[in-house]
């Protein structure tokens, strides 16, 4: 359950304490897990992990522990709502970025979190050890570089590719698009018909704030799986009719539906325990990123 909890914890920063100033005291960490059965000490294991890995910093204000994000937590928790909320592909500026590296057996270590690195920022492993990419992705790389200090072992290029095949054949070559197409499909299956239902119940005022925070932050949960397997690629890219655009339209309806009791339950629970002043004091459900996107 370790690896669920902190995987969810990631959840709660991302998708509700990065609009309250991203510090939380732990008790009001716990309370908000046990709405998903999670109990005192896997949070407390699983936050203790998290501080470890660099991702949050832990602060003593009289006798209670506050966790709050860490410079490294909050910009990957910007990243991730970036994509998360974006609904549309973008479109391609017709360069390819390769990154190629040869790293000594011993930095193997190394070497595998890189892997993991380019994989979530939605590089595809075109050959051995050759990851490319159309998307913009220049700091994002020279970040990596800086972070394992690799910069001999590796080479970048911004490039045109000349064939002798087309684009679409090196994106078969460095992606599963089958497999993350029947991912989106089985994602639509399962919450279209959560929403249906839950869209009727909430209409009959059936649902309470706690249940829509669970289902918000479960259903933010799920989808947040696609920034591990979808390289986010421009819409020149992808196929006709990418059931991956269906499904953010109705990752972005359904968030919307239970955006509002969800965000309420959240904030009794972290007003009541917190003596902090949330920076964000017109934060509502209006304010989401993803509620601005959806009406333009």
């Amino acid at each position: 359950m370790g690896a669920n909890t902190q995987s969810m914890i990631f959840t709660i920063y991302g998708d509700y304490l990065r609009h309250y100033g991203n510090k939380i005291w732990i008790g009001s960490l716990v309370r908000l897990l046990k709405e998903f059965g999670h109990n005192e000490q896997g949070v407390r294991v699983a936050v203790s992990r998290m501080v470890k890995q660099g991702w949050i910093q832990s602060e003593k204000q009289g006798n209670k522990s506050f966790y709050f994000l860490t410079e490294r937590g909050v910009s990957r928790m910007d990243e991730a709502a970036n994509r998360i909320f974006k609904l549309n592909p973008h479109e391609w500026d017709g360069k390819w970025r390769i990154l190629m590296y040869s790293i000594p057996e011993e930095k193997r270590q190394i070497r595998d979190e890189l892997r993991q690195e380019l994989l979530w920022s939605g590089f595809g492993s075109f050959s051995n050890a050759c990851w490319i990419s159309p998307n913009n992705l220049e700091k994002e790389v020279n970040l990596l570089i800086e972070k394992y200090d690799i910069s001999e072992y590796v080479n970048f290029f911004v490039s045109d590719y000349k064939g002798p095949k087309d684009s679409q054949s090196l994106v078969e070559k460095s992606w599963p698009l089958e497999e993350i197409k029947n991912k989106y499909e089985e994602f639509i299956s399962k919450y279209s018909k959560q929403f249906i239902v839950h869209q009727s119940v909430l209409s009959n005022g059936e649902m309470s704030d706690s249940e829509c925070f669970v289902e918000r932050t479960n259903l933010v949960h799920e989808y947040r799986k696609f920034l591990f397997i979808d390289p986010g690629l421009p819409k020149e890219l992808l196929p006709p009719r990418w059931s991956g655009n269906n499904a953010a339209l109705l990752f972005s309806q359904y968030y919307q539906l239970l955006a509002e009791s969800a965000s309420r339950f959240f904030e009794n629970v972290f007003e009541a325990d917190n003596d902090l002043r949330r920076k964000d004091h017109s934060y509502d459900a209006k304010n989401h990123p993803l509620i601005i996107h959806s009406k333009k």
